[in-house]
């Protein structure tokens, strides 16, 4: 049995099959929920300075916090946010939540000496 396809059916279903792929492709983020990339300061840096300036970028998010205290983002996702870092260790805690409600959470230990 041979099947046979006409040039106008098989370029409607390519085009259908590739509108799908870059659909599923720009919903990636969406689909993987709120990032977060801290630059500064990393998981357990020691740290000469009390006084720190923290840096980063949150993606897919619509609220995010650095110890429980609202900061705010630019069009582009970056936040800089300054903090007064104890002596000895320290842990800074920064939580996202996209529009759909779903949260990430990530912890930086930091000792300043």
């Amino acid at each position: 049995m041979r099947i046979e396809l006409s040039p106008k059916i098989a370029g409607v279903t390519v085009f259908f099959v590739l509108i799908t792929i870059y659909g599923l492709f720009q919903a990636r983020f969406l689909i993987l929920g709120p990032q977060l990339q801290i630059a500064f300061p990393k998981d357990g840096e020691n740290v000469a300075d009390p006084l720190l300036t923290i840096r980063g970028q949150a993606l897919n998010t619509t609220f995010i916090s650095l110890n429980d205290r609202p900061i705010f983002v630019d069009q582009s996702g970056y936040f800089s946010e300054k903090l007064i870092a104890p002596g000895g260790p320290s842990i800074i805690k920064f939580k996202a939540r996209d529009r759909f409600g779903r949260e990430t959470e990530k912890i930086i230990h930091i000792v300043r000496t």
